[in-house]
Formats: structure tokens, sequence, C-alpha cells
């Protein structure tokens, strides 16, 4: 029998009435008055494990720290706190569609369909939010949602699977949320006064002061320490709790995107990609900054609190915060250095390097002996944020399968001081440090890739078993652009050891390859 009949799902919601003022973080804005929400009975909780995951629109992660905000703060001293950027157009704009269906989800737009506000395309069928999710593989859980920003629910985002829900419906004339105080009540009262397995709580607010008068304005803020000042309720509701001693629970709070120093969002820029994850709770590590943290990671860490299995047919693109992982690239983290030739790039934005850790090498003996830009001088070990602020809206930004310090070779941008490849051809290798084979009949090698073709450029995928011979895996001519790649390898016979090795040749003034979470096993 369906869900929303065998156990009763119960929406309340407001409807738009006569003009009122709110007041959030300062501002006062345009509201309705309404009739109050009948907060829904939930059915009674089933476990020990709980979630809370509160969303905040539109707040940018720097202006947490420029602001009071002592219980934010305080999570990120007991927890994780993860910063990262965004994809931006053609993947998806840096709006609130695309980024509340990536934090739900647990995918990227490629996959959820959810390019935009229009919702045109999305694919909840196959990639559900995660009250969806856990409503097919664990019904027995209690759920709830309180949201004001309505496509959230009338698209199906967030609250589909919830057994009870608040969605107010009273946006101002621009369509922004102006009941967060009413969630805020709501919720406190669902933790205090009921027991829920996962609660939802969303915050427009942020994002409606960074739109009227900015990110850098104090009113925002002022914002982020009343939505802070929420979460300690939150917090104090759950601590108050009759069971309390003997539950275990999550606390997690993430943004879908942030905001223009004036305010505003949708494009390209750093600011208006920043986003981050904070969460505390079991298993969660205390006092980490991750710089490998993606917003597709919340569902997968939801899953993983509650003690759901993360099954592969679900095709999620995150990882549960309370297993972290760091891949080969990642080592070189500490080795990163500021901007020698770029202009573009700030001097306390650390992103590059060309001598990898790990025992990862670059050969760039068939490469122009002089010219091109210091950064991209052959393979070079760098960031999302270096490598974006080079050059913003060629598409690097959609590489979202890498995570942390990436491998990239770019011609193009290489080209852009002296012009050597009217010379001679770009020419660079990324070699592995060898890998075990021994009494192995194949290996799988696996990738990530972000390939973009033009002209004569090439990429080869070679292995080398014990200093032999390079043999080719994979040679990219054409665009293979954000790909999980996977090969068989066989390993001939007596080999004890192979080097993976990453040719990008023939380049001149071209396009690029990225490539990321190299695993032999």
């Amino acid at each position: 029998m369906p869900r929303g009949i065998s156990r009763r799902t119960v929406l309340a919601s407001t409807a738009a009435a006569t003009a009122a003022v709110a007041v959030s973080g300062g501002l006062a804005l345009p509201a309705h008055s309404a009739a109050p929400a009948a907060v829904p009975t939930l059915p009674n909780g089933t476990s020990a494990d709980k979630v809370l995951f509160i969303g905040m629109d539109g707040l940018r992660h720097d202006r947490i720290m420029a602001a009071n905000a002592p219980h934010m703060k305080s999570l990120i001293a007991q927890g994780t706190y993860g910063t990262s950027l965004l994809y931006c157009a053609p993947m998806g704009d840096t709006s609130s569609g695309p980024g509340w269906s990536t934090i739900s989800c647990g995918v990227w737009p490629d996959k959820h369909g959810v390019v935009n506000n229009d919702f045109i395309g999305k694919n909840y069928g196959t990639y559900p939010g995660f009250l969806a999710r856990i409503a097919q593989v664990k019904p027995a859980l209690s759920t709830f949602a309180a949201v004001d920003w309505t496509p959230l629910d009338t698209q199906g985002t967030v609250t589909a699977g919830a057994d009870g829900k608040v969605v107010y419906n009273g946006d101002d004339a621009q369509g922004y949320p102006v009941h967060d105080p009413k969630i805020a009540a709501d919720v406190t009262g669902v933790l205090r006064d009921q027991n829920p397995d996962v609660v939802f709580a969303y915050f427009g607010n942020t994002d409606v002061v960074a739109h009227n008068k900015g990110a850098m304005h104090p009113d925002y803020l002022a914002c982020i320490d009343r939505q802070d000042a929420w979460v300690g309720q939150f917090v104090a509701a759950i601590k108050a709790r009759p069971t309390y001693a003997q539950e275990r629970w999550t606390i997690i709070i993430a943004t879908d995107h942030g905001h223009a120093d004036a305010g505003g969002h949708g494009g390209p820029s750093i600011e208006e990609r920043r986003t981050f994850v904070i969460a505390q709770g079991p298993g969660i590590p205390v006092g980490a900054k991750p710089f490998n943290t993606r917003l597709v990671d919340v569902a997968p860490t939801v899953f993983q609190a509650l003690g759901i299995p993360i099954q592969d047919a679900w095709g999620l693109d995150g990882r549960p915060l309370q297993r972290p992982y760091a891949d080969g690239f990642d080592a070189s983290y500490s080795a990163l250095k500021p901007a020698v030739d770029e202009t573009g790039i700030p001097a306390g934005v650390l992103g590059f390097t060309h001598s990898p850790a790990g025992g990862w090498t670059i050969d760039n003996s068939k490469m122009p002996a002089t010219g091109g830009v210091t950064e991209w001088r052959g393979w070079t070990l760098t960031t999302d944020e270096f490598w974006t602020r080079a050059e913003k809206s060629q598409q690097r930004e959609s590489f979202t399968k890498g995570r942390g310090v990436i491998a990239v070779a770019d011609p193009d941008e290489w080209d852009d001081k002296g012009s050597p490849s009217s010379s001679a051809a770009f020419d660079s290798t990324l070699i592995s440090p060898a890998v075990s084979v021994a009494r192995k009949t194949s290996i799988t090698l696996s990738y990530a890739t972000h390939y973009l073709a033009y002209g004569t450029q090439r990429g080869d995928v070679l292995v080398s078993f014990d200093g032999g011979a390079d043999q080719v895996v994979k040679t990219y001519s054409a665009d293979a652009k954000n790909k999980a790649e996977k090969f068989t390898v066989a390993v001939p016979a007596g080999a004890s050891a192979v080097k993976v090795k990453f040719r990008m040749r023939d380049a001149r003034n071209d396009w690029y390859w990225a490539v990321d979470d190299v695993q032999v096993g």
C-alpha cells in the first residue's frame, strides 16, 4: 500500500492575506498575515538514530565567520566543516532549484535534471530527495519538513515522502519567503514535543537580505545571527527531550548557493558558487575542515546516520562525512602555492604545484624549454577555485566529480604568455607511483575525467608494468566531460608492479584535461 495511505501524511499551509511587515536580520520586508499553520501530529519515531537538517538559503560561509553565530561556530568546533564551490552553467545555474535538488537528492544536476528554477527536466523519479528515499527503504521512520519556498514542496524537491510537513505560501511580491520565524517555532515544537526521526528545516531570509542589500551589508550578518539563534533553539529543544540520553542526533547545516558581494546569484563568480556543509554527530570527525566536501555529501551523510545502507543502484555522487576520504592528489594540498603569472587570482589563494606528493611525478621532458604561463607548464596539481579563477565560464566548473586537489593539463591557459605553442606543442605526462600487481591476472583502473577536445590535441591513458613499454588503455580525441571511467587491464604473467600515466600531447592553444580520484585495484 502506498506510504501516504498506509501512514498519515499531513500538510499544513498558510494562505497569503493582507500585507504586513516582517523584520528579518534588521531588514523590513513586505509580508503577509495568515492564520497559523497547524503543525501535524507525526507518527511516533522508531529509531534512536535521528537527523536534523537545516537548510539556509543563499548563505555565504565566509560571512558566517564574520558574524557572531555562536551556535553554528560551536557545531563547527564539535564536528566537521567543509567548504566547496558549485558548478555553474551549462551544468546548472547557481540558483535554488539546482542547489536544493543537489542537496536533497545527493547527485549533481546532470543526474537530477534541475538546471534552473523552472525545474524543467527534473528526474526525481530516478533520483528522489532523501526524505522520499527514506520513505521507500525505511518507511517506519518518522519524517517532517518545514519550508517557505513553495517549489521545494510543489516540485517534490524536499517534502516528497515526508510524514508531515508545513509549507508556508506567503512570499512577498518578489517571491521571497517571509515566514522563517514561524518555521523556527514549528520545528522547535516538533523537536521538543513529538518524536521525529528526521527533520528538514528551511530558512530563506539570508537569501532575501542578500538580494536586497548585498552579502557585505550589516543586515546580512544580523540575519545570519538571527538564524543562528534558531539553530541554538533547535539544539536546546533536542537536549530537553526526555529521551535525549538514549538518542544519537546528527545535525547538518548547508546552503544551496552563495551571493555576489552586492547581492545576486545564478552566475559563475566564486562568491556565487560558495557552499558549505556543517555536520556534527556520531562518527563525524571533530574539528575537521576537509577541503574535498561537496553538497552531494549531505544525503549520504543522512543515510549513514540512520543506518541505511547506501546502494550502488542509487547512483549517488556523494560520500558520507562519517567516512572521510582523500585520494592520492589530495596529499599535495600542503604544497600548493600562490599565483605567479596569473593576474586574476588573489595572492591569498593557494592553488598550484608541479611537485606532487605521494609518489606521483610529472615528466615535462617533451615540453618546450621556455615560455608559457608558469602555473600551467605541463601537468599541474591544483584546486577548483584556483583553476576556475584563472578563466571562468569555460566549463571548468562542470568537473563536479573532481574533489579537493585535482590534476590539470591546460595548454590553452599555458599558451597565454608568449604563445610558446607557436613553435612546439604541449606534451606532458603525469605518472602514478608503482602499485603492486603481484599474483594478479588483471587490475581495475578507474578515475574521473573532464576532457574538452580541440584540434590535434590528444589525451592518452597508459600503463607500464615493471618499467616496460607503455600500453594504451584509452585515447581521448573527443569530449569526455565529467565522466567516471573504469577499465579492466590484463596483467602480464610474472609482473610485480604497474604505473599509470596520463599524457596530454600534440596540444597547442587548445582546451584542457582534468583528472582526479585515480584508483588501481
